[in-house]
């Protein structure tokens, strides 16, 4: 047998040396470790106590804002619907009401009612409980009338049309009158400002609760003012059951207190709060007794002290609820928050200095090692932040985790390259620096908007080769791409052969309906030198027919939590996207609205064209055909 060739030997390859942060902290730790355990704990009482009331202090403000994120989220609610434009107690468009009110309810577990009222005594109330429910009041000379439309239980398998279908109708005479109570008084008398009222018993629900209300003024089908009032209902059940909820977290308990120092809900007592007293027993009494003498009770600032109480020692926390007046008050035992801490003293301070500097030295060493390529990291990512991903400089270092994430950074920098030409890059990146949250959000705004639509692209494609289309699309996309820019436009989206463009969303934008009609103007132009180079090369030419309308649309950041775009949509859009279609009715290729043409104020050319009706709206409008 022929002797297998030998393998030339190659030379070791030299690893060099790295070390992971990891073997960094166990070493510094445990050096520190052995230094502290042999030289010991010194300390002092006042430290201890510092300790004990910086972390209850922080316990309690974490209850505090909790519960005022609890209130705030149901007073939106309310505020929701008292700036809804269509908000009516009773007619045809009461439906619509109740159906906002049903919506709301449900996504508000805060609120266990939520309700709207006029001055003539009408009412349209929404409830959970005891069964969920529609009720519509009418107050006349004899009485007043309610009407209950029952509405099944919660059920997660049905959908939303089944869950608002009414299961029976009860009509009954009471006595009932909004106008009479006293949050309906409260809210009208505060002249546009909304209110807490204090807590009271509910006559649906026949709990103790508080109410939420604000004023809302309207004019009904004749042109009539007309006072409204919204409002929603927090049951004391709902507070004591969030307040035991956060407090069981901590190391004590929590309660709330009225304006009139009447308990609201409490965690050191089991079940909900019925009647309204204030504290007289327990823990709770003593802290009270000692605010009340103290003046802290009344006062609007908060308050830290120390209370003795049977023999143990607690430290207390109060602070007001700025919307209420109510007061939270949270304490804990002094000894189960502090534990072994009293016992902890230091040996020597002259021993830990000299261990201290011993660390401060080995520190510095190493921290030569972390803190230059780490900042050139975070240089590196402020980079892929901004989508600058071309020319990204490597960082090395003798650190594993570094390295690592030097490799990382570079595969991700490497992906958000491909990943950049499918997302509109400037619109993220102006988001991000006006400080949009890039969350679902969005908001009402006067926008221009633009459809564009090539003229037969059917037929065109039917006549022309697949990558032959492709390529002209792109030569179109391009051209209008950077007409729109240059003009101040923002590509929102590619439908197909079309183009929809806002201007001012996301940036304001002054004059947009000037920029939006020459960037109509300017792209035809653009496009007439287009389809010359196409005809030249035998292609058919694309022939551009363009919607423009200025209007309100809800504009945002809108999708799910995982996946998000920034877009618009309204009536304004619908409008626009209509007029564009109008064009291929009339022959014509450009079209815009009465209100674009408001803004432009006759600086440019334009033809009256009498009204016309747009598919899906009742009402005709006045279009204009822009000029060359």
């Amino acid at each position: 047998m022929p002797a297998e060739p030998r393998s030339t030997p190659t030379a070791p390859r030299l690893r060099r040396f790295r070390v992971d942060v990891g073997t960094i902290i166990t070493v510094v730790v445990l050096v520190e470790s052995l230094l502290l355990v042999a030289l010991g704990y010194w300390g002092s009482q006042r430290l201890v106590s510092t300790i004990g009331e910086s972390a209850h202090q922080a316990d309690h403000a974490r209850i505090e804002d909790k519960t005022i994120d609890y209130l705030a989220k149901a007073a939106s609610v309310v505020q929701a619907i008292g700036e809804s434009p269509s908000l009516r107690t009773a007619g045809e468009e009461s439906g619509q009401t109740g159906e906002l009110l049903w919506t709301l309810l449900q996504q508000s577990p805060e609120l266990d009612s939520v309700y709207v009222a006029d001055i003539d005594g009408r009412m349209l109330m929404v409830t959970r409980h005891p069964t969920p429910a529609v009720r519509h009041i009418a107050v006349d000379a004899d009485g007043t009338t309610e009407t209950w439309e029952y509405k099944p239980l919660p059920d997660d398998t049905s959908d939303t049309q089944q869950r608002f279908r009414t299961e029976r109708i009860e009509a009954l005479r009471t006595r009932y009158d909004p106008r009479e109570r006293g949050w309906f008084h409260s809210a009208l008398a505060k002249k546009g400002a909304a209110v807490w009222t204090p807590p009271y018993v509910f006559a649906a629900a026949q709990e103790l609760g508080v109410t939420y209300a604000m004023p809302a003024l309207r004019r009904d089908a004749t042109g009539r003012s007309q006072s409204l009032v919204a409002a929603g209902d927090v049951t004391l059940g709902r507070l004591s059951e969030f307040v035991r909820q956060f407090s069981r977290a901590g190391y004590g308990d929590s309660a709330l207190l009225s304006a009139q120092h009447q308990v609201l809900a409490r965690s050191d007592v089991p079940g909900n709060v019925q009647t309204l007293d204030a504290p007289a027993t327990g823990v709770l009494g003593a802290i009270h007794a000692r605010m009340l003498a103290d003046g802290s009770a009344r006062g609007t600032a908060s308050t830290g002290f120390g209370l003795d109480h049977e023999g143990r020692r607690y430290l207390v926390q109060a602070s007001r609820i700025p919307s209420t007046g109510w007061r939270l008050i949270s304490w804990v035992p002094e000894d189960r928050i502090l534990g072994g801490l009293r016992r902890a003293v230091l040996w020597s301070l002259g021993l830990v200095l000299v261990s201290l500097a011993l660390i401060l030295a080995v520190s510095l060493r190493l921290s030569k090692l972390i803190t230059t390529p780490v900042e050139n990291l975070s240089r590196i990512a402020r980079r892929i932040g901004r989508f600058d991903l071309d020319n990204l400089p490597r960082v090395q270092s003798r650190v594993l985790e570094i390295q690592h994430l030097d490799q990382a950074l570079d595969d991700s920098a490497r992906g958000l390259k491909a990943f950049r030409k499918f997302v509109p890059v400037d619109v993220v990146n102006q988001l991000i620096d006006e400080g949009h949250a890039l969350t679902p959000n969005g908001g009402p705004r006067s926008i221009t908007v633009m459809f564009t639509d090539v003229e037969g692209f059917t037929r065109i494609s039917e006549a022309t080769d697949s990558d032959v289309l492709v390529d002209q699309l792109t030569e179109y996309f391009n051209v209008a791409t950077q007409v729109i820019a240059r003009h101040g436009g923002t590509v929102d989206k590619f439908i197909g052969d079309g183009i929809m463009v806002l201007w001012g969303a996301p940036t304001e934008l002054a004059d947009a309906e000037h920029a939006a009609c020459v960037a109509a103007l300017d792209l035809h132009g653009e496009l007439d030198a287009l389809n010359a180079r196409w005809a030249a090369r035998g292609l058919l030419a694309f022939k551009t027919r363009i919607g423009i309308h200025t209007g309100v649309a809800v504009v945002g950041v809108l999708g799910s939590n995982d996946r998000l775009t920034y877009t618009a949509f309204g009536d304004a859009i619908n409008v626009a996207s209509r007029i564009e279609g109008i064009n291929k009715e009339l022959g014509t290729r450009v079209l815009i609205s009465a209100t674009t043409f408001a803004g432009l104020r006759g600086r440019l050319r334009t033809r009256r064209i009498e009204e016309v009706e747009l598919r899906g709206r009742q009402t005709k409008l006045v279009l204009y055909e822009l000029l060359g």
